[in-house]
């Protein structure tokens, strides 16, 4: 009998030569070739005998390799972008509108109060990230916040990235206790998103070992980074020690995250747990606020 073949049409070479390696991790061998004399398309070409396990193990590696629809690289940049950062944003509007209407008390509950937070409110530090004055300082942050925070979670992550930006945010009120005086009352997720842009900024540090190109690199971005916080973080008006602490403490988490294994930082489990923690931060932050 003569031996019989089975063709599988791809749409490039690239996806051909990919699949070849899936079939091959199986034990299948495939022959690529163009699919017409014109150069109109790729095929792979594998034993009749093997059709049924190859069409198989490529349904599966599909399956496994499909990209989650709220990530997309952006074209030309080679960044992730990770929609689940409008989900934050989505909360304080939330949290902003109950704050406005029926549960007045929540911006005197959890705003940031120096006073407060040294006779033992810790958690103002955090329940101050997630509260706003009003619709313009909430607009004037999703703007932004939408965009930096979405970069993070596609870089670190989204449970990692969310996180570390929640816990810059943190930091940015943390300065601010340190080093104002008096009550210095104070709300809002500046401190966060110039956490975000610091996370965005330090990972660039772990190219310091990359090499001259990787340096000169490095030092670009780093100095992009620093450039932005003072033209948009140096406003009178502002919280300017909340900007600095949460660009700095994110710098701090890119830097170090930029040095861990990208097996930890894409790794699901991990991500989970972090957006778990997060999470509980925020329950509990504001459960302490009304209790």
């Amino acid at each position: 009998m003569e031996p019989t073949f089975a063709v599988i049409p791809t749409r490039s070479k690239q996806q051909a030569l990919d699949w070849s390696v899936v079939l091959l991790s199986q034990g299948i061998e495939s022959t690529i070739e163009r699919a017409s004399e014109d150069g109109g398309g790729w095929r792979l070409i594998v034993d009749g005998n093997d059709s049924q396990r190859a069409l198989q193990a490529l349904r599966q590696y599909k399956v496994e390799n499909r990209a989650p629809i709220w990530r997309h690289n952006l074209p030309w940049t080679g960044v992730v972008f990770d929609w689940r950062s409008v989900a934050w944003f989505v909360l304080l509007s939330a949290i902003f509108v109950f704050g406005q209407t029926r549960y007045s008390f929540l911006p005197a509950a959890g705003m940031m109060d120096r006073q407060a937070v040294w006779s033992g409110q810790w958690w103002r530090l955090f329940t101050a990230v997630t509260l706003h004055r009003d619709v313009t300082h909430l607009a004037s942050n999703m703007s932004t916040g939408i965009l930096l925070l979405g970069l993070v979670m596609g870089s670190f992550g989204s449970g990692i990235g969310l996180l570390a930006s929640y816990l810059s945010g943190a930091a940015g009120n943390l300065a601010g206790l340190l080093l104002y005086t008096g009550r210095h009352p104070s709300l809002g997720a500046s401190g966060m998103i110039f956490g975000a842009l610091g996370l965005l900024t330090g990972q660039m540090i772990g190219l310091l070992r990359a090499g001259v190109g990787g340096r000169q690199i490095a030092i670009r971005s780093l100095a992009s980074g620093f450039l932005l916080l003072v033209l948009f973080g140096f406003n009178p008006s502002s919280d300017v020690l909340a900007h600095l602490g949460g660009f700095f403490a994110g710098v701090l988490f890119g830097a170090v995250l930029a040095l861990c294994p990208r097996r930890i930082i894409e790794n699901a489990l991990a991500n989970r747990l972090a957006e778990l923690l997060c999470a509980g931060l925020v329950v509990l932050t504001w459960w302490l606020a009304l209790a």
